[in-house]
């Protein structure tokens, strides 16, 4: 676990609190069952350019943009990627892909910049949180970057309405009621919306502090 993120997984109240928030109570449970700490002795703290030694070798990268905390690691055997949501929502067969955005942590010069680390390690194929393995890696990185650009812009410029819409007209393009519930859960299309509206007004108050300065 990322230095960032190891107190939470130590003592999650404070990120079961903010998860709350924005999944609401009520559905805490249903969706991730029961949360419990992990003894702080089990916990191996990273920074990013480790190699951890299990078979095959894992290196590990810091790579911010989707949250804070986030990390990746490469399996130097097999060449895969296990890139969590860095490289998007897909959920094969189908080929639509969307980079999940929700608060607080979007950074979308940071992401770019952790998909460029990602494309820099060439990875043989990737293993994605929502779901599976991917082979195209160059075309699911890039799917990848095309959403969170398209999404971020119709944020800037658009309501939550408007955005909202637009991801679940991408999910509609699957043709399949069960991938669209699927998509529907690994990313609320309300939230695509909530994280990018965040990270455009926090970098607008960065700006005017800076001018001000």
């Amino acid at each position: 676990m990322h230095e960032r993120g190891a107190p939470h997984v130590i003592d999650p109240s404070k990120l079961l609190s903010s998860a709350g928030r924005l999944y609401g109570e009520d559905n805490m449970r249903a969706l991730w069952g029961e949360v419990l700490p992990v003894p702080a002795a089990r916990v191996t703290v990273l920074q990013g350019g480790e190699t951890i030694p299990l078979p095959g070798g894992f290196r590990v990268a810091y790579t911010p943009g989707h949250a804070s905390h986030h990390v990746c690691y490469l399996h130097e055997d097999s060449g895969r990627a296990f890139v969590g949501d860095m490289a998007g929502v897909r959920i094969p067969p189908a080929h639509v892909t969307i980079a999940p955005t929700p608060p607080p942590d979007i950074d979308v010069e940071a992401w770019d910049a952790s998909l460029d680390l990602i494309a820099a390690w060439r990875p043989a194929s990737l293993a994605l949180t929502h779901f599976g393995g991917v082979d195209e890696v160059e075309e699911q990185l890039g799917a990848t970057r095309a959403s969170l650009h398209e999404f971020a812009e119709l944020t800037r410029n658009a309501g939550p309405a408007t955005v909202a819409a637009a991801v679940r007209d991408r999910v509609d393009r699957t043709g399949d009621r069960f991938l669209r519930a699927a998509y529907g859960a690994a990313v609320p299309a309300e939230h695509i919306y909530l994280g990018l509206e965040r990270y455009w007004r926090k970098r607008a108050e960065r700006e005017t502090s800076v001018q001000s300065a």
